[in-house]
């Protein structure tokens, strides 16, 4: 017997084990992205066997991350799974793209216009190839890190496509952190987005404005920030609670309804995987 056959039913018994049919690995060919943008999707059991259309999440990766890493780091099929076994959310489409380092976002140059893929281009493709309630009322968004900054943005900036939002330790950051961000760490990670070789106040720009989570809050009013159910969440230990912290201000300073939790945890998966359930609670709660 050759490795080709030992590796088959090694595959085969992963896939029991995760119940295979409720995760599908597709991609979406982009025109605005000039490229294939892969995605993973979790089908709630019996999606193969009834005619229904169910509601939708969309989970959305931190830095450096892809489609795949919810599944693989995150054990979502097993949360969600228990999670509807329990009564405690309905049956639920889970889609999670590959977003690369994008942030999310439209680049200053626009070689990477992420932002308008997803809304433009994604999220129809995939809500047309599934049985997917194509209503606000019915679709929510969540992520980590830097997907906690991206649920936060798109659910801000389009109140119309989405119910709720969830970010889990998300990159928010204030203008003083961007002023003194790093050098080298500022072209590494941001760089490509908002503007390369800018130093100090120049980054301070009207891209970086046009995605500042914390800038987009205090521009808009309390009723469109009303739009959306928001839950921020992170860890007590985790680097990035100030940015949670200050958003949880701007929204109080509004008197915008929405919940905080900070729980014992750091900027790791031991945290995620602890809140995925509270935070599927909550997205579908408002459906």
């Amino acid at each position: 017997m050759n490795k080709r056959t030992l590796f088959i039913p090694v595959i085969l018994l992963f896939s029991m084990l995760v119940n295979a049919k409720v995760i599908e690995q597709n991609s979406v060919k982009s025109k605005i992205l000039n490229r294939n943008v892969s995605y993973s999707v979790y089908f709630p059991e019996g999606y193969d066997s009834d005619l229904r259309s169910y509601p939708v999440i969309y989970l959305l990766h931190g830095y450096k991350d892809d489609q795949t890493t919810w599944i693989n780091n995150g054990n979502i099929a097993w949360y969600a799974d228990a999670a509807i076994e329990a009564g405690k959310i309905p049956p639920v489409i889970i889609i999670m793209p590959d977003a690369g380092v994008s942030m999310y976002v439209n680049s200053f140059d626009g070689k990477n216009n992420y932002e308008d893929f997803f809304i433009k281009e994604f999220m129809p493709t995939v809500e047309n190839l599934y049985r997917i309630k194509q209503n606000k009322y019915s679709r929510g968004i969540t992520g980590h890190s830097m997907g906690g900054w991206g649920c936060l943005l798109y659910a801000l900036k389009h109140p119309d496509l989405f119910i709720a939002t969830a970010p889990m330790s998300a990159g928010i950051h204030d203008d003083k952190d961007i002023v003194t961000y790093d050098d080298q760490k500022w072209e590494t990670v941001f760089g490509s987005i908002f503007g390369s070789d800018l130093k100090g106040t120049e980054r301070l720009n009207e891209y970086w404005y046009k995605n500042s989570i914390l800038k987009i809050v205090e521009e808009k009013t309390q009723a469109e920030l009303q739009k959306v159910k928001i839950r921020i969440s992170s860890g007590d230990q985790d680097y990035l609670l100030k940015g949670s912290l200050l958003l949880h201000f701007a929204l109080n300073e509004k008197n915008v309804n929405h919940q905080l939790r900070v729980k014992e945890g750091a900027h790791t998966w031991t945290f995620w995987r602890s809140d995925i359930t509270d935070v599927l609670e909550f997205i579908t709660g408002n459906f």
